[in-house]
Parts: C-alpha cells; structure tokens; sequence
C-alpha cells in the first residue's frame, strides 16, 4: 500500500514539475540552400491559369517568400497542345497563361506534362484531368444547440459522385467571396467519401464531406460561432484531382493541422510532404510542391 501511495503521489506532483521547469528557448537553426517550390494548381474554370514559383526561405521567417523570376514555364497535353506561361512583368515568380477568348484550360480525360527551366536545371510532373460531377444544390439548416437557446445554421451541398471507383475530389469553399483556407478546413474525398475502404462509389457525398464547406470558428472562450448568418453567401468548388494529389492534401493537413501543448507528444511527427515534380537530373537540386489539373463543378447560394 505504501508503495502504491507513493506512486499516486509522484504522479500528482508531475505536472508541478513540468510546469516549475518550463522555460523559453530561442534555438539557432542552421541556415539551408533555398529550394524552389511549385505551386501549379490548374482548372477548366473560364479564367487565366497561373503557376507561381518561389524559393524557400529560414524557418522563423515570416516574410513573403522570394519569387523565382527567370524560368521558362511549359505546360502540354498528350494531343500535342502546348501551353506557355509567360512570367507577369508585376509579381516575380506568377507565371501566367492568357485565356483565349472563348476557351478554357484543358479537356476531361487529357495527360498533362508541366516543364519547367530554372538556373540551368529541369523539373518536370505530369497530371491527368479527371471528371467531376455536377453540384446540384446548396441548402441550409438550423439547428438549436444542446442545453442552449442559441442555433447553429450550417451549410451543405449535394452532388453525386459518378459510377466507377477511384475518383478523387478536392471540394474548396468561398465564404462572402473568401476562401476558406485554414488547414482544418482541407475538404477532400475519395469516390463520396473519405477513403477507398469507404465503399461509397457512385452514390451522394457522405455527411461529414457534404457539411465540410463550413467555416468551424471559436470565440475567445471557445464556444463554436455559428457558420452561416442572414446575408451570408456560399460558393462551393468541386475540384477532381489525382489521387497523388488527395495523397498529398492529406499530408498537408497532417503536418499543418497541429493541436499543439502536450499533444504534440503524441502526434504524427513533423516531415516533409512528397511531391510529384522532380529534377530531370538525378543529383540535381531539390524541389518542393505539386503539380495537378483538374475539371471543377461550381455553385453558390446566398443564406436569407
């Protein structure tokens, strides 16, 4: 008994200690050769398309990172087309394709190839644009809050996912005209819902995705805000991807979606994410982000 009264005792008197040897620290990291990094993102959507290229920088910087000017950005598909993006003269590191009157980026079921000429060396990546099913409608629902007065009023849309496994979505959400973008708000699905085991092939997008396109705000005590007032407006993206890009947004929010304190001891330990862009060089310079093409469904509803 006297030893289990000794234990309880340690372990009450633990986090006294933990807190009594807390102390801030500054810690010197050592300086890295900057990496190019791709953002090259591109849709069907009716609109320039633009691939920025940037260099990396220390990790405690807080500043814009540098654009990466002078490279010779190239973007074809297996028809034979080819697509030039032209570096605009007002913000390094955009390079940009003008849409032509009349048309759009890319066709369903098309292979990409992104070449890009930076320094002397070449990354190169390859996309396929997929499907995408319509949206067929954004609703809205009010629900009292348990033990309170107040309500919560959520958004959600419905669409289906087409027959055929293995379609992939990124479902990205404007609210008021303002992309909802923090880590915890990355919406992606499998066929209609979160993985391949879901069996959820060919049916309506499972709940949990559907009601994704909310925004999930606190106020100062930590009470969860309502996602939806009067007035409000949402406009939903679904965006088809790779699954080398579902793969990817996946580890994005693992390694960004951080909870933080004690519980870091406990989580998924802090890596770099993969990417599908490498250098044509095999002891070339390394290369950060991703490269996809996607076929995009839209719609939007305001809240009355």
């Amino acid at each position: 008994m006297k030893t289990i009264r000794t234990f309880i005792s340690l372990i009450l008197l633990l986090p006294l200690a933990i807190m009594s040897c807390e102390d801030k620290i500054s810690p010197t990291l050592e300086s890295a050769v900057p990496v190019l990094a791709v953002d090259a993102w591109l849709n069907n959507k009716p609109q320039d398309q633009v691939i920025v290229l940037t260099l990396s920088q220390a990790y405690f910087d807080a500043t814009n990172p540098p654009g990466a000017s002078g490279a010779v950005v190239i973007v074809s598909d297996d028809a034979g087309k080819v697509y030039s993006f032209t570096e605009d003269a007002t913000k390094a590191g955009n390079y940009v394709w003008k849409r032509p009157i009349g048309q759009v980026f890319g066709a369903v079921g098309n292979k990409y190839k992104l070449s890009i000429q930076y320094k002397g060396e070449t990354f190169e990546a390859s996309s396929r644009m997929g499907r995408v099913p319509k949206i067929d409608s954004i609703t809205y629902d009010t629900q009292k809050r348990v033990g309170s007065k107040d309500s919560l009023t959520r958004g959600q849309f419905w669409a289906t996912d087409p027959k055929g496994s293995g379609d992939t979505y990124w479902i990205r959400t404007y609210k008021n005209g303002v992309l909802l973008s923090k880590p915890r708000e990355i919406n992606i699905s499998y066929d209609a819902g979160f993985s391949a085991g879901g069996d959820a092939d060919g049916v309506v997008f499972i709940t949990p995705i559907r009601r994704g396109i909310n925004s999930n705000d606190q106020d100062s005590s930590g009470k969860t805000l309502s996602p939806i007032s009067k007035g409000d407006s949402l406009n939903v993206q679904l965006n088809s991807i790779t699954l080398q890009a579902y793969n990817y947004l996946n580890q994005v929010s693992t390694q960004t979606n951080r909870p933080g304190g004690f519980q870091e001891l406990f989580a998924t330990p802090l890596a770099n994410v993969s990417t599908n862009i490498s250098n044509t060089k095999t002891d070339g310079s390394k290369v950060l982000g991703f490269f996809n093409v996607s076929s995009v469904s839209t719609a939007g509803k305001r809240y009355k």
